[in-house]
């Protein structure tokens, strides 16, 4: 039987780009899209929460299997379908235009934004501790009230981080080169950076009594908070309802390995190197975060890895190492970690944008390609978008702090993100029923078992995410199914 017109378009390679992303190129996108600054920080409230060093780096090792078995299943649609836009197209194609419309709505509104916005203030922030006139509180415009709990302002942070996003931006804008020089010599530098806490923490900073007491007693629970009212982890239900909710952490810090699928019209040999990518930048990085935390608790007693400064587990763990320097050694490290992470989300980002308008659901420029071979439009979007996230403060009239709204809408939509990871996988059962004939190079790794048990255990980490986060859930869901109505009044037009 021919092959359907809808299948040969998806199943065909991309020709508008330059092919100059090779095996290496591909796996630093993977991993340096990954390494943000999650891994120096969620540890301390995923402790406050499980209570146990031992139960601890087992939630880190469910994230590792979640996002290592989901890059290898990934690994099967990326080799079928190696075409820009990546996941939107392994939606659309599995199951229909409005799937993969929503999540690419989803993608641009905040996911993929709200990150980049994150991700450039980190980076501003931990600049500020080495330059003072950048501060949350050092105002070029003071916060303008425009609701009871919203403000927009400019602070010294703030500019940073927009200076960031603009010139990253603008540097990819100018063509593939550009970037991936940025992300290969980032990349490599945070791994390094990360490998050095890593044998530091163990050799130099190998503390007798916490290693005695984490690894000695690393079963007994302790100092835990409440998940809910009346429920913590002193009791095994509590414990594994802990292990689950605390994945919105590490999950988060762990995510955006599938950025390389959307650049799938630019990777040679993208049936060969994306899966392979996948399989190498998720085990890189997944081995590096479970020894990352291995150092903490070689280094701290477990209630200074649950009280860290702002929990910035990492930078305790060098100021215990080298008092007085610690702040600035990791200042360094998670700028440079930052600023890598930045410029993947950047370029990675703007093509699925570039695949959603060459379908007729996104702005008509954004479907074009400069002279560079890039779509600027699609950066330049993708860019502004961001940077508006960054002015938005959310204000607490209660004790007068202000905060972010991107953290309020990456909470909400990370519930939100694993949908589509769970469907996304989904979809291979669903086009080996549909499209058996289809060539697959690369298929995945135990299937069905396999992909099934990551659907099953992301499914049952959903439901306890909706049951006892529902405040930072529900709103997610509400962002998404927005995009349905804007998908069908933008359908007429495709």
């Amino acid at each position: 039987m021919p092959a359907s017109r809808s299948e040969s378009r998806a199943t065909a390679l991309d020709t508008e780009f330059h092919r100059d992303l090779g095996l290496y190129d591909s796996t630093m996108i993977v991993v340096g899209s990954m390494i943000g600054s999650g891994i120096f920080i969620v540890s301390a409230d995923m402790a406050r929460n499980i209570g146990s060093p031992g139960w601890l780096l087992v939630a880190w090792l469910v994230t590792g299997a979640l996002t290592v078995v989901g890059a290898l299943s990934y690994g099967e649609l990326a080799a079928m379908m190696p075409r820009a836009g990546g996941q939107y197209v392994y939606l659309r194609e599995a199951f229909s235009p409005l799937w993969g419309f929503l999540y690419g709505w989803t993608l641009f509104l905040v996911i993929q934004t709200g990150t980049i916005a994150a991700v450039s203030v980190g980076f501003a922030r931990y600049f500020g501790a080495l330059v003072p006139w950048i501060a949350d509180d050092r105002y070029l415009i003071p916060p303008i009230h425009v609701s009871t709990g919203y403000a927009l302002s400019l602070s010294t942070t703030q500019l940073v981080a927009l200076s960031i996003i603009a010139l990253l931006t603008w540097t990819n804008t100018r063509g593939l080169e550009y970037g991936k020089i940025i992300q290969n010599v980032f990349t490599t530098a945070k791994t390094g950076a990360l490998l050095g806490l890593i044998v530091v923490g163990v050799v130099l900073g190998w503390n007798h009594t916490a290693v005695a007491d984490n690894f000695g007693n690393a079963w007994t629970v302790r100092n835990v908070i409440d998940i809910v009212p009346g429920l913590n982890a002193m009791t095994a239900y509590g414990l594994f309802v802990a292990i689950c909710v605390t994945q919105t952490g590490s999950l988060f810090s762990a995510d955006a390995w599938n950025n390389i699928t959307f650049t799938a019209g630019e990777v040679k040999d993208p049936r060969r190197n994306i899966p392979l990518s996948l399989a190498l930048g998720t085990g890189i990085v997944i081995a590096l975060y479970v020894l990352a935390n291995v150092a903490y608790l070689a280094t701290l007693p477990f209630d200074q890895v649950q009280h860290a400064p702002a929990d910035r587990v990492a930078t305790a763990t060098l100021d215990a190492i080298f008092p007085g320097l610690g702040a600035t050694i990791m200042a360094v490290a998670i700028m440079i970690s930052t600023f890598g992470c930045c410029n993947g989300l950047i370029l990675a980002g703007a093509r699925a944008s570039y695949a959603m308008a060459r379908d007729g659901l996104f702005f008509r420029s954004v479907g074009q390609l400069n002279k560079a071979k890039v779509p600027a439009w699609g950066l330049v979007l993708e860019g502004l978008w961001a940077a508006f996230l960054v002015l938005p403060r959310t204000y607490d009239a209660a004790t007068h702090t202000y905060g972010n709204l991107y953290n309020n809408l990456l909470e909400y939509v990370i519930s939100a993100a694993l949908i589509f990871y769970i469907l996304t996988i989904a979809g291979i059962f669903r086009l080996r029923a549909t499209r058996p004939a289809v060539e697959r190079p690369y298929r995945a790794v135990g299937y069905p078992l396999v992909p099934a048990l990551y659907i099953a255990g992301a499914a049952a980490i959903l439901i306890l995410l909706f049951t006892y986060r529902t405040a930072t859930t529900w709103p997610g869901l509400i962002i998404v199914l927005l995009g349905v109505p804007v998908y069908f009044a933008w359908r007429p037009r495709s």
